[in-house]
């Protein structure tokens, strides 16, 4: 084992991380103003990523409208989802919206298998990003650059659009008190539609990233992610977008660190050293490394 080796793992675990950090701001946006872990985010993943191969391999569309294509659908289907499963039962308990994220989670996997069949479809980016680059001893493709370079992108982007806009105001009003922000005149429902479709359209997007890395998708694709970002949203501190990017780089470079430093025969507990992470990082830190205590929010 050398540094060139090291430095290998570290650049695997970045493009990991840059990808669970997408689909966790999702979480940690829909948590921070409704209080409410939607499960269904990481099937957005699957829809992403199934838009994706029918525009590179049927359609035959260039990459950058593939890309915003992707992203107005991951959009359209989160506004769906917050006006038709999540709208109607605002107010109720919490566990009913938890119940109903699960619900619709199964029904969008199981469309997805009516529509797509269980069979994996293979996944191939064109033939220009899927060429090596050698760079002081360490190799990637270049879809594992536009996978990093373009996840600080619309982290970037999104963090601008929350603290310098109006439309970020209403989101960060929303989230300290949902119903001051209403008395205030903000526009509640406009409000967490849009945190609905900004989060899937990233989600989306990191479909996207994730058939190009690793080549295959399915419809049950989004399971796995999703609920490993959950834990880098967790991890991070739910409802805190840096958080959430935070614990999406510390989980990506964690698990690939894991198996790329241990002996192979531990390579198959990676998903064990996941959630053994979650639960040593909130037995330090409760309320994760950039979350909140309680009594600090209204």
């Amino acid at each position: 084992m050398n540094i060139n080796y090291i430095a290998q793992q570290i650049v695997n675990g970045l493009i990991l991380g840059s990808m669970y950090a997408m689909v966790a701001i999702g979480f940690s946006m829909i948590y921070g103003i409704i209080r409410l872990i939607n499960f269904a985010h990481g099937d957005v993943v699957m829809i992403g990523a199934f838009c994706t191969l029918g525009l590179l391999q049927v359609v035959g569309a260039p990459f950058p409208l593939v890309a915003l294509v992707v992203l107005a659908a991951g959009a359209a289907v989160g506004i769906l989802i917050e006006k038709g499963a999540f709208r109607p039962m605002r107010g109720a308990p919490q566990v009913t919206g938890f119940i109903a994220s699960l619900a619709v989670s199964i029904m969008l996997q199981n469309f997805g298998v009516i529509i797509f069949t269980a069979q994996p479809r293979n996944f191939a980016f064109p033939a220009y990003l899927q060429r090596v680059i050698q760079l002081a001893g360490v190799s990637f493709r270049v879809v594992d650059l536009v996978i990093m370079l373009s996840a600080l992108v619309f982290m970037c982007a999104l963090m601008l659009l929350v603290h310098k806009t109006k439309l970020g105001m209403a989101m960060r009003a929303t989230a300290e008190n949902i119903d001051v922000a209403r008395l205030m005149g903000i526009n509640i429902n406009r409000t967490i539609m849009a945190t609905f479709a900004l989060g899937s359209a990233l989600a989306a997007i990191a479909g996207l990233m994730w058939g190009g890395k690793f080549g295959q998708i399915d419809p049950l694709l989004g399971f796995v992610p999703g609920l490993k970002s959950f834990v880098a949203a967790v991890i991070g501190g739910v409802g805190s977008i840096p958080g959430a990017i935070l614990g999406g780089f510390v989980l990506g470079l964690a698990e690939v660190l894991f198996v790329g430093l241990l002996p192979p025969i531990y390579s198959a507990f990676r998903d064990a050293f996941v959630f053994s992470t979650l639960i040593i990082i909130l037995l330090l830190l409760p309320n994760g490394i950039l979350g909140k205590k309680p009594q600090e929010r209204s």
